[in-house]
């Protein structure tokens, strides 16, 4: 199985902008990808190139100009963790195959449904767990707790499917 850094520093800096924005709401002002870059140790080029995939995804807002940079575009409560990851065009699959089911002789090898389960438990474990579970991990130390989430496992479940096809 494969998370790679995409998918990894895609849920960093969403949920440092959670925890930035929460932190300023008052002042509702947006945070900078120079300020996510430097307290996270992530390249400023590859947070912009991730930024523009999560615009576009409708998870966080652009504000241009003097002051400008970053807003949550949703609630962080409504954010899953399989969104973030799957904004990113990241594919969490642990089949060889790639769920197309020719992972031996053009067909399912003996431990493909095994993986396939493995997929499918992986996506509702990262369904169920939102931004504001993270940072209330990250601000209280408190253990995340998975909340279910039928609706964004089925999202979840509809982008393995499309991975597959």
């Amino acid at each position: 199985m494969r998370l790679t850094t995409k998918g990894r520093f895609a849920v960093t800096a969403m949920l440092d902008l959670a925890i930035h924005e929460v932190q300023d709401a008052e002042n509702n002002k947006p945070v900078t990808l120079a300020a996510i870059s430097e307290r996270q140790d992530i390249s400023l080029s590859y947070l912009e190139q991730l930024f523009s995939k999560l615009r576009r995804q409708g998870l966080v807002k652009s504000v241009r100009g003097p002051g400008g940079g970053y807003n949550l575009a949703k609630a962080y409560t409504d954010i899953s963790v399989s969104e973030i990851i799957n904004a990113v065009d990241e594919q969490i699959d642990a089949t060889q195959c790639g769920g197309n089911e020719n992972c031996k002789d053009n067909g399912p090898c003996m431990t493909h449904e095994l993986w396939s389960a493995l997929n499918t438990k992986i996506l509702e474990y990262l369904a169920g767990i939102t931004l504001a579970d993270m940072v209330a991990s990250q601000k209280e130390g408190k253990k995340i707790t998975i909340t279910p989430r039928t609706g964004n496992l089925a999202e979840a479940t509809n982008y393995n499917s499309e991975v597959a096809a």
